[in-house]
């Protein structure tokens, strides 16, 4: 959804901009947000939208791909485990990123963690 939602943000602005849709309409770092979780997510970004950095892999998919693939056992889950809890923590300290995102990079990371958040 990312990936489409990015690769047709102009068409979404367009109808978000209607009156009866304004309150559906993404501020211009909303959509910077919806970018770098792309980015840090690395959801198959083949469009001009996403940027094609190779610090931050596909891991998330790679892992999905490998365990539904594989045996599972406690000598491959650890490993694979481990390298997804470094890949949280490492990207989660990257200042280049928004603190929203940073924030739910380290929830992923130790999800008993609050975030309390105040509307």
């Amino acid at each position: 959804m990312l990936v489409f939602a990015l690769e047709y943000h102009e068409a979404i602005d367009g109808i978000t901009g209607d009156r009866e849709m304004r309150k559906y309409e993404l501020w211009e770092e909303e959509w910077e947000l919806v970018q770098q979780l792309c980015d840090v997510l690395k959801v198959c970004c083949t469009h001009s939208y996403c940027i094609a950095s190779t610090h931050i892999s596909q891991i998330f998919k790679d892992a999905t791909l490998f365990f539904s693939h594989v045996t599972l056992n406690l000598p491959t889950i650890i490993p694979a485990m481990d390298h997804i809890n470094t890949h949280l923590a490492t990207v989660s300290q990257n200042s280049d990123l928004s603190p929203v995102i940073r924030a739910l990079l380290a929830l992923g990371k130790n999800p008993s963690k609050q975030i309390l958040c105040s509307d």
